[in-house]
């Protein structure tokens, strides 16, 4: 559906129109019925009926303008019998004429239809104007000129009008194709956005998940079999070490294909998940662990960033620190949960360090309101914060 205006509805404001037909009341059909008041004939109830006739046409045209009988161009042709014979009544009726013809531009479908319907009502009421005192070779009295120079600037106004309002049009056509061009534009981007922050999402979990479990077997794979001929018993341990890794990267991976919020991970409270996760590190490692762990009250996403946290700077010790014990404390707070993990390893330097490993906790913290603090240097340890506000304090 075209949403352009139709060349006579260009003309329709409803503010203007309002004012208007104020105007035509009182400047144009008021004074014929009061010069016709003093009248003693019975031609001014014709007068009053006639133009309540055109005032009622008025009325219903634009009150149903989509009604058959009705019709705009029904009320043009009532109008322009009407003005003829009001002419003929005042044998002038130029002001009335004058002042309707806004009217054949404000109900005609377009210009043409404007000019031929007012042509016929300068006619006509030409016509109708001069008839009661017959033909002379003064035909061109005051109120014939009125009405040729009315209709004349009729024409002019009305074809400048439809020239600049067909610009306009063209304008709003241009921009409204300009608009729904940049709306299209948006929406892909939006959606290519979408995809890489759902891409992005995915590697985060593969990395904090399957990937840390996969080096984890291979570390775990490496010391049993180094281990199998001087102590079988612990190559044991580290079998059962991978396969229950290896356990648990399979619920993750089936979490991750459906999506599942919890990403595999068991029921209980968030101290409860970690002691969990530092009792296998400590296990597959021999690393001394110390841990103060509050039962901390958070939501689910919160115990989530808690987790992937620890596992991410439990990953990056066993993989890069070479220490020999690890710290980490668990706390709440008036602003919020802390976790904080300490090693007393190699160190790095933290400028310098562009890992995946710490972009995902920073941003998966930044999702919570949160933000993580890394304090290194090389030789005197690590110190990793992860702070998340409490619900509310974002």
């Amino acid at each position: 559906m075209d949403p352009r205006p139709q060349p006579g509805e260009r003309f329709r404001s409803r503010t203007l129109h309002r004012w208007y037909a104020l105007t035509w009341v009182l400047l144009g059909a008021c004074p014929p019925v009061i010069g016709a008041l003093d009248e003693l004939d019975t031609s001014k109830y014709w007068l009053f009926g006639l133009l309540a006739v055109i005032c009622l046409s008025y009325l219903l045209v634009g009150a149903f303008p989509a009604n058959p009988i009705l019709r705009p161009r029904t009320f043009l042709g009532v109008l322009v019998v009407g003005l003829a014979v009001v002419a003929y009544l005042l044998e002038g009726g130029a002001s009335l004429f004058i002042m309707s013809l806004p009217l054949f531009w404000i109900f005609a479908t377009g210009p043409r239809q404007a000019i031929g319907f007012s042509g016929a009502a300068a006619a006509t009421s030409i016509i109708g104007g001069t008839a009661p005192q017959g033909w002379s070779p003064n035909f061109l009295t005051g109120n014939v000129i009125a009405i040729l120079i009315g209709y004349a600037a009729s024409v002019l106004l009305g074809l400048w009008m439809d020239k600049v309002l067909g610009q306009s049009d063209e304008r709003a056509r241009r921009l409204n194709t300009e608009l729904e061009h940049a709306q299209h534009q948006l929406a892909q981007a939006h959606q290519r956005q979408g995809a890489a922050d759902e891409r992005e999402r995915l590697a985060r979990e593969i990395h904090d998940t399957l990937a840390q479990g996969f080096a984890s077997i291979v570390v775990l794979a490496e010391a049993a079999r180094s281990d199998l001929d001087t102590d079988p018993a612990r190559s044991t341990q580290q079998l059962l070490s991978i396969e229950n890794t290896a356990r648990e990267n399979l619920a993750e991976a089936r979490a991750l294909v459906s999506s599942a919020p919890a990403g595999g991970i068991p029921a209980g409270s968030v101290a409860q998940t970690l002691r969990r996760t530092l009792d296998r590190f400590s296990e597959d490692t021999g690393l001394t662990v110390n841990a103060d762990l509050r039962d901390v009250d958070c939501d689910q996403p919160t115990r989530i960033a808690l987790l992937r946290c620890t596992q991410e700077s439990l990953a990056n010790v066993r993989k890069h620190a070479a220490a020999s014990t690890v710290g980490i404390v668990l706390s709440e707070h008036p602003f919020g949960i802390e976790l904080e993990i300490t090693d007393d390893g190699r160190g790095f330097v933290v400028e310098e360090s562009h890992g995946f490993g710490l972009n995902g906790m920073r941003k998966r913290l930044a999702e919570l309101g949160g933000e993580l603090t890394v304090t290194s240097s090389v030789g005197d340890g690590t110190r990793v914060l992860a702070m998340i506000p409490s619900n509310g304090q974002v």
